[in-house]
């Protein structure tokens, strides 16, 4: 049976971060499915369907899909039939509020597993923030 990654966000904008958490989770696991958010409560720079045409970006990695939800992170994830989270982490202070929302999604739905892949050093200063101000 295929393993089946979501790696979810904002993506508001997409950062080269990103994009090297997508290329390596793509050699894990033999499908990745980038999970764009939308969320109401929030006023992006991006639209959701720019945000999803980040597929441009990937579209020579064969085995990631780009699609976008709003609701439960896991829920989605149910749906698609992942079975493995990805999360991207820059720096300790990313940890912090990464592992309580892998708790509180184990505690949801336990078949779902998270997997923290380190940024790449080169890009472990950029955050979606700093790239929307700059």
């Amino acid at each position: 049976m295929p393993t089946i990654a979501m790696y979810p966000g904002s993506f508001d904008p997409v950062t080269n971060g990103h994009l090297d958490i997508i290329k390596r989770s793509s050699r894990m696991f033999d499908k990745v499915i980038v999970a764009v958010l939308v969320n109401s409560a929030k006023t992006p720079l991006f639209t959701v369907e720019e945000r999803v045409a980040m597929r441009e970006s990937c579209k020579n990695i064969p085995n990631v899909e780009i699609d976008s939800f709003n609701g439960l992170t896991v829920t989605f994830a149910k749906q698609k039939g992942a079975t493995v989270m990805v999360r991207g982490l820059r720096a300790v202070t990313d940890f912090e509020n990464e592992i309580q929302l892998a708790h509180t999604n184990f505690a949801m739905m336990p078949e779902i597993e998270t997997v923290f892949l380190a940024t790449a050093i080169k890009w472990s200063y950029l955050s979606s923030t700093i790239v929307r101000e700059a």
